[in-house]
């Protein structure tokens, strides 16, 4: 442990005790509950006491505020964080909320226009919320044209964005150029251009789902997407190139791809959702010892569920993917139930390559042996929750009827359930991995100070808060059709920055989120880099 953790440790523990005698009147007085801080370990029946969005009492003394929530039976824990959840719009936001998540942000796909994006959010967002840029959406404004990506800022308006690139690709006799051209010097420094302005504007990192366009970004072309993130000490995050148990191009090849980008330019880098490249058992460890014996400022995350939600055209699923993977047609289905056969595979990915489905590519006798493995944090990938057409809900939309991965609305309620069934790994550790895990490596590796209070229930700390039962907490989404949104159950109250935004399991129309963005630059850094690319291809 270095100093610097050590005084922060020494601190954390001597708060946490904080007598409450000069402050008989918080905001808000959580009573009786059991307190658990990831960091300090700490686990005991406390008080807790709110004022301006912070904590700035624990003690086992009376204190009353201008609202009580009584806690007894229930965990008082820090508010879940989550890096990896696409959905942007306010009804998705609202069914997270009743999964305990009160920091939500997207490293691994992200955002085009990084200021509009910020800007709007700002003000009408109920949790916590952080941006990438993402470099598919660069590509394809250069390579597909202003008219195919117009509309899609975000995850949300990018699977409609692949129908548009696909339609116009046919079209034209080409290729779609965000997954499948190989991009020139120009084409590639005005990609790079647009990255660059998003980290100028803030951008958390770089989002570079590359196993999404395996055949046209190069691994040049890759390394400079996180020697661009290191010139401003940003994270590069990727769904990795490769999903696969079988040679030449298994799983773990992909995560090696980005981790020696990441070591070579002692640059921060987060491995997507390990479970779904299928070689977990090895590719954990290995990110783990990276970071732990190497110094690499590295880590890796994992979801409590077998199947992977993608779109349909994805790179994942060509026939020579699927047998990497040891799967076939049948092991994909449409939001609907219905299973794939090779008509159908033909017909989808031809005619509506934008379509949500599902992949299960898993054993669900393994999700808690990779739950359990050390150092991951948990994460949802969960989807924005839309209808057939793609358009979102109203936030005042019923959470039934909604055919969507689970993922999108039960992630954390998931492992809380099977931490009481299972027993794969201590509640302590559980909480730790939704919550201060991710704070400790988005602070210390990735560079984002306000992280630095949030994760932990200190004093002084951010008032983001979880309570839940941890004898009756349970996930209700499933992959039937229609319920895939239904809300978390047992986790009666979530505080947003000293705001009470759930209560008695209501979501109230508050918006107290706060943006999670690094200082506007003043000047871009794209000349720090050199762009010379070589692409082997007699077309161009």
């Amino acid at each position: 442990m270095n100093i610097r953790n050590s005084i922060r440790l020494l601190l954390a523990t001597s708060l946490l005790t904080v007598s409450s005698a000069f402050a008989q009147d918080y905001d808000i007085a959580i009573l009786n509950g059991r307190v658990m801080d990831p960091e300090t370990n700490f686990d005991g029946v406390r008080n807790v006491g709110i004022k301006d969005g912070k904590i700035v009492a624990i003690t086992e003394d009376a204190i009353t505020g201008k609202e009580t929530i009584d806690a007894k039976g229930h965990v008082v824990a820090p508010g879940f964080i989550e890096g990896h959840q696409h959905a942007t719009d306010p009804f998705s936001r609202k069914v997270n909320l009743r999964d305990g998540l009160t920091t939500q942000m997207d490293f691994e796909a992200g955002a085009g226009d990084i200021a509009k994006w910020y800007a709007e959010a700002e003000g009408k967002t109920q949790a916590n919320y952080g941006m990438v840029v993402l470099a598919t959406l660069a590509r394809g404004l250069v390579l597909d044209g202003p008219e195919v990506v117009a509309g899609a800022n975000d995850m949300g308006g990018l699977f409609p964005m692949v129908g548009r690139a696909a339609a116009k690709a046919e079209k034209e006799g080409r290729k779609p150029g965000w997954t499948a051209t190989l991009p020139n010097k120009e084409q590639m420094t005005k990609i790079m251009s647009i990255v660059d302005e998003g980290l100028r504007q803030g951008a958390l990192g770089v989002g570079i789902p590359v196993g999404y366009m395996t055949t046209g970004v190069t691994q040049y072309e890759l390394y400079k997407y996180q020697e661009l993130a290191s010139k401003y000490g940003r994270v590069s995050n990727a769904h990795v190139r490769f999903a696969g148990v079988r040679p030449p191009t298994q799983g773990q090849l992909g995560v090696q791809e980005m981790l020696a980008n990441a070591m070579v330019l002692d640059a921060p880098f987060l491995a997507s959702h390990l479970n779904s490249n299928m070689d977990w058992e090895y590719t954990i460890p290995l990110i783990n010892d990276a970071r732990e014996k190497r110094g690499a400022k590295v880590w890796g995350e994992v979801y409590p569920y077998a199947a992977g939600g993608t779109v349909a055209s994805t790179d994942i699923l060509t026939e020579s993917s699927m047998a990497q993977m040891n799967i076939t047609y049948s092991d994909v289905a449409n939001l609907d139930g219905t299973r794939w056969d090779k008509a159908m595979y033909a017909d989808v990915r031809k005619n509506d390559p934008g379509r949500t489905i599902l992949i299960f590519n898993n054993s669900p006798e393994d999700i808690a042996k990779w739950m359990a493995m050390p150092g991951v944090v948990v994460v949802s990938d969960g989807m924005a929750i839309q209808d057939a057409k793609g358009q979102y809900y109203p936030w005042d939309s019923p959470y039934e009827g909604k055919s969507v991965h689970p993922r999108c609305a039960g992630t954390r309620a998931k492992v809380l359930r099977m931490v009481r069934v299972d027993k794969n790994m201590p509640l302590m550790e559980a909480i730790s991995k939704m919550s201060y895990l991710h704070a400790k490596y988005f602070d210390e590796l990735g560079g984002i100070s306000q992280f630095r209070t949030k994760g932990r229930v200190q004093v002084g700390a951010d008032a983001d808060i979880v309570v839940f039962n941890p004898d009756t907490v349970t996930d209700n989404s499933t992959y039937e059709p229609g319920m895939g949104a239904l809300p978390s159950t047992g986790i009666p109250y979530v505080l947003v920055n000293g705001v009470v935004v759930v209560r008695d399991s209501e979501v109230q129309k508050v918006f107290p989120g706060k943006p999670i963005r690094f200082p506007v630059q003043e000047k871009g850094r794209l000349d720090q880099i050199t762009i010379e690319p070589r692409i082997f291809d007699p077309n161009q």
